[in-house]
């Protein structure tokens, strides 16, 4: 139980690595939560320092959520239902670190690649099929928030239509309504014609 618990903590720990701010400071000594949409994840960045910067935090989100993931499944593999449940609260921890770290004062960013991330380890099917639908929507309308709401709401769909377990379903739709909370500022820009295009 113990060990679990501590498991848990450093999930979450990683997950709270706010690689973004982290990146601003380092590159261009700016903290990328006074620019853009004042958000430490992959896009803000992108518009701040460049694309390249914004893809290397891209990856680094998805990885601090990937990582735990693929620990936890080496440990708990046994397939029974309270391993599934283990592994899906370790994919909370991290997901929940990167909404909530403990680095910034128990602010984050919005969790779309953190989600990603994990759901490529748990759910890969249904992952894929959601990145489908984000370069779809994002390629039509040009509106990265509007590809990631959609995307991530569907997730939970694809995941019950491949067959996972109910625990990666529950997760995948925490995802899904942290994405819409996290996207509140997006939903009202986008009904307002205002939100900003790539």
């Amino acid at each position: 139980m113990l060990s679990t618990a501590l498991f848990l903590l450093a999930a979450y720990l990683l997950g709270s690595i706010p690689s973004g701010y982290l990146i601003g400071r380092w590159v261009a000594n700016i903290d990328v939560r006074t620019f853009g949409s004042k958000n430490i994840g992959a896009t803000n960045v992108a518009r701040s320092l460049g694309l390249g910067w914004g893809l290397v935090v891209l990856l680094i989100d998805m990885a601090k959520g990937a990582l735990p993931v693929v620990v936890a499944l080496s440990i708990w593999s046994g397939g029974t239902g309270r391993d599934a449940l283990i592994v899906a609260l370790v994919a909370l921890a991290a997901f929940f670190g990167h909404l909530f770290s403990v680095f910034l004062r128990f602010r984050g960013g919005k969790g779309v690649a953190t989600a990603f991330g994990i759901s490529v380890v748990l759910v890969p099917k249904a992952a894929l099929a959601s990145f489908a639908i984000f370069l779809l929507v994002t390629w039509i309308w040009r509106y990265v928030s509007l590809g990631s709401l959609i995307a991530l709401l569907t997730l939970p769909a694809w995941a019950l239509v491949a067959g996972y377990s109910s625990k990666y379903l529950g997760l995948t739709s925490v995802f899904a309504l942290s994405t819409v909370i996290r996207h509140r500022s997006n939903i009202r820009s986008l009904l307002q014609g205002k939100e900003r295009k790539i």
